[in-house]
């Protein structure tokens, strides 16, 4: 563990002040530090950084990120909030091994069908992981996501983009149009669901009420009114089952556009190789 001397701020952003001492911590997984303490042989039996993990994971889905903290996290353990310090620097450092922990969730897609179908696969995977554990959307745009699961499923996605036929400088144009797209619907998701089953309604329940409070003001009924047809069109009898036919359709609408763009292209080559400037 490392001591509260030795957690620092940006020397560059600080210059003349604790010389000598190491920059504050980036990243669990970037900077690892020797304890400057040796654990204490009374630390509490059976307690390990697996199980603190695992406790903060169900505490995460349990309460959410809000209401996470050392001292709730200790009680959930039964032990002293001191007693984490000895496995852990800081609250975010359970937090990145939180999030990574959850990855390994994802299951690796089938090797015995196309890519289209291991891409349809992954992000059906990613969006669940999402609305499963609500907590890990503000959690992956704030860490490096380089833990060892993380990085695993980067490494299965990146090669479902190699198989497109994709050439290399749009493969990660390719990935973040795929991955962006399923962040953001399952965030979304996530947080409408949490908050359905705050109220205590379905979700069904829950748009009914909303739409039927802006069905009541005479300054939006209209704009509603405008959209009733494109809402029936949108077809499905539950929120879930629309939500189904959205996302399916999206996916379908990027996968085509990747099959457009590499057909566009050419073959997996640079546009430096073909001598030709990138369409």
């Amino acid at each position: 563990m490392v001591s509260a001397s030795d957690r620092v701020t940006d020397p560059g952003k600080n210059p003349g002040k604790n010389p000598g001492k190491s920059p504050a911590r980036t990243s669990v997984w970037v900077d690892r530090r020797t304890p400057s303490r040796t654990r204490r042989t009374e630390s509490p039996a059976g307690l390990d950084l697996t199980r603190i993990t695992e406790a903060s994971v169900r505490l995460l889905d349990a309460e959410g990120l809000a209401k996470f903290s050392m001292r709730r996290l200790a009680a959930e353990l039964d032990v002293t909030a001191m007693s984490l310090y000895w496995y852990v620097d800081t609250k975010d450092d359970l937090l990145e091994l939180a999030l990574d922990s959850v990855y390994a969730e994802i299951a690796p897609p089938r090797e015995d069908t196309d890519w289209r179908e291991r891409l349809r696969e992954l992000a059906r995977s990613y969006r669940e992981l999402i609305v499963r554990h609500i907590w890990i959307s503000p959690l992956a745009g704030t860490f490096l996501n380089i833990g060892p699961n993380s990085v695993l499923f980067s490494s299965a996605v990146m090669d479902v983009i190699r198989a497109t036929g994709l050439p290399l400088e749009r493969q990660t144009g390719a990935l973040s149009a795929v991955f962006q797209f399923v962040y953001g619907f399952g965030t979304v998701e996530g947080h409408f669901k949490a908050r359905s089953d705050a109220t205590g309604l379905t979700q069904d329940a829950y748009h009914r009420h909303a739409m039927g409070t802006i069905r009541s003001q005479p300054h939006l009924r209209a704009i509603v009114e405008s959209s009733d047809d494109l809402m029936a069109a949108r077809g499905g009898d539950t929120v879930e089952e629309m939500r189904e036919r959205d996302f399916d359709f999206a996916l379908d609408l990027l996968i085509a556009g990747i099959e457009a763009k590499r057909d566009r292209t050419g073959p997996a080559t640079t546009a430096a190789h073909r001598g030709q400037q990138p369409q």
